[in-house]
């Protein structure tokens, strides 16, 4: 079921073209990756999805609500979480997040209540007192997300949410994200950092120049560029073993496009699609060669996002 549909979406400021006739739609409930080089369209979109620009054509809607139509109703759905933190210097954790919680009109009860849950979720409750000034990089980028998330949103945006924190928060921020879509939100979620996208996320859109480029699943993703991942098989090759034989047999197999041996590791292309590796490895026990250790290969999200786009992401 979509939750956020974008059905082509264009976005000109003057002669340039931000977002190009863009078509997604993000399913209740998932981590939506949204990935571009810098001037894709990305901050537009977001900012579209999130009433804070307008466009000029094409249509936007969330939990089946056009945004155009229903914009008050739809802003007390989403919590934005902007990659430049959000937060006042001159007062404490806890009086942050009540204060933006009460742009939402929860009462007073609500706004502590809502705070103090907001808080400890990004782990930060033992806190409340401390000013932002007083606090590590990762901890102000976990209270940014607090204030984004006190009031309930069934939609998450968070752009950049890791952008200079340590590695313990920046864990920490990964877990809360999960917990908050196994808690029923929807999060659409942007980040440079491609190791937690491939993470996270449950499908992910690419797009450049304002255009979608490819979107699904990281498996789907792959599929487009290639079709064959790479297994890499260590094992003990007994004495007189019948390679030539072993060999012939594998490369019979469905699937299997490739095989070779090199210091007791036996590399194997297999098809994506058939996937044969199960019935492979009966083929390893059937010739007598333990399994010591198994790793498949496929390309990475970075070489994904090179071969589609042309360019790296920064």
């Amino acid at each position: 079921m979509s939750y956020v549909a974008v059905e082509n979406l264009v976005k000109k400021y003057g002669d340039i073209t931000a977002v190009d006739h863009l078509s997604f739609t993000v399913s209740k409930g998932e981590i939506f990756g949204l990935l571009g080089p810098n001037g894709a369209g990305k901050s537009t979109t977001l900012n579209i999805i999130t009433t804070l620009t307008d466009f000029d054509k094409g249509k936007v809607t969330v939990d089946g609500l056009d945004i155009r139509e229903h914009k008050a109703e739809i802003k007390r759905l989403i919590g934005m979480v902007p990659q430049d933190i959000a937060i006042y210097d001159h007062l404490n954790a806890l009086e942050n997040v009540k204060f933006f919680a009460s742009l939402y009109g929860y009462g007073k009860s609500d706004l502590t209540r809502n705070a103090m849950e907001a808080l400890e979720f990004v782990g930060l409750s033992d806190k409340i007192k401390v000013k932002p000034k007083q606090m590590s990089g990762g901890m102000r980028r976990r209270l940014n997300i607090a204030c984004g998330i006190a009031h309930k949103p069934k939609l998450i945006v968070l752009d950049e949410p890791t952008v200079g924190v340590d590695a313990q928060s920046r864990e920490h921020i990964l877990n809360s994200i999960r917990l908050l879509r196994d808690r029923g939100a929807t999060v659409i979620y942007t980040s440079h950092y491609m190791q937690e996208v491939e993470q996270i996320c449950d499908s992910i859109a690419i797009i450049d120049k304002g255009q979608l480029i490819a979107c699904g699943t990281e498996t789907e993703l792959v599929s487009m560029v290639t079709d064959v991942q790479t297994v890499f098989i260590k094992t003990k090759i007994p004495i007189n073993f019948e390679k030539e034989t072993f060999e012939k047999k594998i490369k019979l197999m469905p699937g299997v496009k490739g095989i070779s041996e090199e210091d007791s590791v036996i590399k194997l292309d297999i098809s994506v699609e058939q996937n044969n590796i199960g019935h492979i490895i009966q083929e390893f026990i059937n010739f007598g060669l333990p399994i010591i250790s198994i790793k498949s290969e496929l390309p990475s999200l970075d070489t994904l996002f090179l071969t589609l786009t042309g360019r790296e992401l920064r």
